[in-house]
């Protein structure tokens, strides 16, 4: 068994963590009103956007994501959330370091310099990972943030408790290509699901909203080929799926729920292609850059 399996698998454990301590770091969290820039790189970055769309969403405020190294250091925020698993990143201390504005850091590695260097840290060292492929930190991060912002997180964590055994929906074996689609904060989700894809099997998958999808990459749609929905599905959506051959999936679980079977799916390839999940290709846990 990978560093990988084991930590899908205590993803349910980690959520119920994650909404306990919602309440207790609710202080170092943004607040309703603030205007908010969520900040990550990678996962961490897909974290970002889906958080961003639920806190629009919730009525809370303006809430922006940005890949770490494409923060607009001349906009005005109340408050910068940034979202680092091993604390090291070197475009989010970077971006730490030159801003002004105060900065909250939900961070894996309590040792690492993103501790010291945000305004305020959330700490979640019991979902940090030894894979380099992220899955249980991102996810934990994200049912912080649902909890956070009034979620009730029961269902999910029950949807995730059967995912994490369920039958994955697509046959690693016979797929040539998926593409994944969201809506909202679903986008985010989407987006995840197909780096997981490409980093752990250097999979061919594409990510888009689910609305935009018809406007041109639907055209690699066929035979062979999947479309996975996660959350809300455009109607006729998956009618214009079926023409093109392609299969069509969707799960009525919770979309965080849907990304576990995703995760899977993405460990499923790697060994059907005879690949390390645990250890991808031109990939290491932390991006440090040379000065």
């Amino acid at each position: 068994m990978a560093y990988v399996d084991e930590e899908i698998a205590s993803q349910p454990e980690s959520w119920q963590r994650a909404v306990e301590l919602a309440a207790t770091a609710a202080g170092s969290l943004p607040r309703p009103g603030e205007r908010v820039a969520v900040v990550g790189c990678g996962t961490s970055w897909f974290m970002a956007m889906a958080y961003a769309g639920l806190r629009e969403a919730a009525g809370q405020g303006e809430t922006d994501a940005f890949a770490g190294s494409e923060f607009p250091l001349t906009r005005a925020y109340d408050r910068i959330v940034a979202i680092t698993r091993s604390g090291t990143t070197t475009e989010i201390l970077e971006l730490i370091d030159r801003t002004s504005v105060p900065v909250t850091a939900i961070v894996g590695d309590p040792e690492s310099p993103a501790v010291t260097a945000a305004d305020e840290t959330v700490l979640l060292p019991w979902a940090d990972e030894k894979s380099v492929v992220q899955t249980r930190f991102a996810t934990s991060a994200l049912a912080l943030f649902r909890a956070h912002l009034g979620f009730d997180l029961t269902a999910a964590i029950s949807d995730a408790r059967r995912t994490v055994a369920d039958e994955l929906p697509l046959d690693p074996a016979a797929i040539e290509q998926v593409t994944f689609v969201g809506r909202g904060w679903t986008v985010g989700l989407a987006q995840e699901a197909a780096l997981k894809c490409r980093e752990a099997a250097a999979f061919w998958t594409e990510a888009y909203p689910a609305m935009d999808f018809r406007h041109g990459p639907i055209s690699i749609s066929a035979p062979g080929r999947a479309v996975w929905a996660f959350g809300e599905v455009p109607p006729g959506l998956d009618a214009d799926v079926a023409k093109t051959g392609a299969t069509f999936v969707h799960s009525p679980n919770d979309p965080m729920a849907d990304l576990i079977l995703a995760q899977r799916f993405a460990v499923a390839l790697a060994r059907h292609k005879g690949l390390d999940p645990d250890s991808p290709r031109n990939l290491t846990r932390s991006v440090i850059l040379e000065p």
